[in-house]
C-alpha cells in the first residue's frame, strides 16, 4: 500500500501518519504478512495518534474485527502478533525530529498556542513536509527499537445477541448488560447513573 492511500483514508499528511505507515510496513515485512482479512494479525497500539490510522489501513487491524487493541499509555509503541505461528514484534519509535531553526521553533510555539495566521501555517506545513520526507526515507534502525514480545492474545471475536436497556431503550451487547435488583437489564452508562 502506498503512503498516499493512507493519507486519503486519514484525511491529511502528517509526521505521525508517516511513522505509523513505516511501523506497519516494517511489521508486515518482518512478520512476512500482508493485510489481515480477519483476525489472523493482532495489533496493540499504545497511543491514539495519527499513526494508528496508518496501522489500521495498512495491516487491516480494526476494532470491529477485534484484532486492534488500544492501550492509552501515550507511548509511541506498536506491537504486532501473528496468530497462526505465534510470531510477534514490538516496535518503539526512537526517531527524533531534527532541530528546527529559531524562527520555525517560534512558529511552532505560536501554532500550538492557537495562532493560525497564514505565515504561521505556511512555516508549519513546510516543517511537517520536511519531517514526513525524512521519516519515509529513514532507515528502519533510525526509526525504531525492535523487540520480540510474548503476550496472551485476546480471544477471537464473538458475536453476541443484543438486548434492550430497560432505562434508555438502546441496544447493547448481552454480556455487557447488567441486571438490576429487579432483574431488568441496563447498559453500563444507565447502570452507573442508577440510584
Amino acid at each position: 500500500m502506498e503512503f498516499k492511500e493512507v493519507v486519503a483514508f486519514h484525511g491529511h499528511e502528517c509526521p505521525g501518519l508517516a511513522i505509523g505507515y513505516r511501523a506497519a510496513e516494517f511489521a508486515a515485512r518482518q512478520l512476512q504478512f500482508n493485510r489481515a482479512a480477519d483476525e489472523e494479525l493482532v495489533a496493540i497500539v499504545e497511543n491514539s495518534s495519527c499513526a494508528v490510522d496508518a496501522i489500521q489501513m495498512v495491516l487491516g487491524c480494526t476494532f470491529g474485527k477485534g484484532n486492534f487493541i488500544f492501550r492509552d499509555y501515550g507511548k509511541q509503541v506498536y506491537s504486532f502478533f501473528k496468530r497462526d505461528d505465534i510470531q510477534s514484534l514490538r516496535v518503539a519509535v526512537k526517531w527524533n525530529s531534527p532541530a528546527e531553526s529559531e524562527e520555525t521553533a517560534g512558529m511552532w510555539q505560536r501554532f500550538r498556542s492557537g495562532d493560525k495566521a497564514p505565515e504561521v501555517v505556511s512555516v508549519i506545513k513546510a516543517s511537517k513536509q520536511k519531517k514526513i520526507k525524512e521519516i519515509l526515507r529513514a532507515a528502519d534502525n533510525d526509526l525504531f527499537i525492535v523487540s520480540r514480545v510474548q503476550e496472551r492474545l485476546p480471544d477471537r471475536a464473538q458475536i453476541f445477541a443484543s438486548v434492550t436497556c430497560s432505562v434508555c431503550g438502546e441496544k447493547c451487547m448481552e454480556p455487557k448488560a447488567i441486571a438490576g435488583k429487579d432483574g431488568a437489564l441496563r447498559c453500563i452508562p444507565c447502570n452507573q447513573t442508577a440510584v
